[in-house]
């Protein structure tokens, strides 16, 4: 990357996380969530559930005005994915240079209830077709090739579990204060994705890149990756599942882990980031 297109990318990050650390007095108040249910034509309230597919989308909504003043006020142009299983959520384009494009991806995850310093963690795009060919434009806004920089753009916020059976119901505008929030304590942060990613899928048989968990390395950018950089971030996972690599019966496995591919490529096993494992590191 050009020292320009760094210096662009460096302006956009810096930004972005000073959007990010000013968002929660945005969705909070007094530490709960200021969104309490929806609202019908006859002015009934119907409280959220705590599903967190249902928090995550509202999340989305809610923020959503903010981030078409934040791509304003810095002179983006702001641009959702046009279908909703496409890469990223955001695309901002600057207004006087169309190609500077930015993807960001909005992630939501709860903190784990029992070990409050993780969290449930959350996928950071897929590694499948428009990943490895760059050029390609298959579930993706533009070819990836084409964004200066991956961006992801978190909530982590607490469950409130236990008030779930008290939500139930209609309300009305007179009750509104009283609705119980189903989400609590956010926290944002705003990361380029290589910087948060682990070396593990993040969902099962998909071709999803997992993050970390530890909420502290997190909002740090202490990923896997951290101390490898990102082209090795990039290889690693265009080649995840697909290199075979020895395993010690001199047989050959699909690539799994970074152990493997830095042994593999003969690279130092020191650029492997395990400070995210500390004593208690895995969820």
């Amino acid at each position: 990357m050009s020292k320009d297109n760094l210096k662009e990318k460096d302006v956009f990050a810096k930004r972005l996380m000073e959007f990010a650390n000013s968002s929660a007095e945005y969705v909070m108040r007094d530490s709960e969530w200021t969104i309490k249910g929806f609202i019908d034509i006859f002015k009934n309230i119907y409280a959220l559930s705590t599903d967190t597919k249902v928090i995550s989308k509202v999340l989305k909504l809610h923020l959503f005005p903010q981030f078409l003043n934040f791509a304003e006020s810095i002179w983006y142009r702001l641009e959702p994915a046009e279908y909703q299983n496409w890469y990223p959520d955001l695309t901002f384009i600057k207004d006087n240079d169309h190609g500077v494009k930015f993807a960001v991806d909005l992630k939501t995850t709860y903190r784990d209830e029992n070990r409050p310093a993780f969290c449930n963690g959350f996928t950071l795009g897929s590694h499948g077709e428009y990943f490895v060919r760059r050029e390609s434009k298959k579930n993706i806004q533009y070819p990836y090739n084409e964004y200066m920089g991956h961006f992801c753009f978190g909530i982590i916020y607490s469950r409130m579990r236990s008030i779930e059976k008290h939500v139930a119901g209609s309300y009305s505008l007179n009750d509104l204060l009283a609705i119980p929030s189903v989400a609590s304590h956010f926290v944002f942060f705003a990361q380029e994705k290589w910087k948060i990613a682990s070396d593990k899928s993040g969902s099962g048989n998909t071709a999803n890149i997992g993050s970390i968990h530890r909420i502290d390395d997190i909002l740090a950018g202490n990923g896997v990756f951290a101390l490898a950089g990102e082209e090795i971030f990039d290889d690693y996972w265009a080649n995840f599942g697909k290199m075979q690599v020895p395993c010690k019966n001199g047989e050959y496995k699909p690539l799994s882990s970074l152990d493997e591919y830095l042994a593999y490529k003969r690279l130092p096993a020191s650029l492997k980031n395990s400070a995210h494992r500390r004593i208690g590191a895995n969820p």
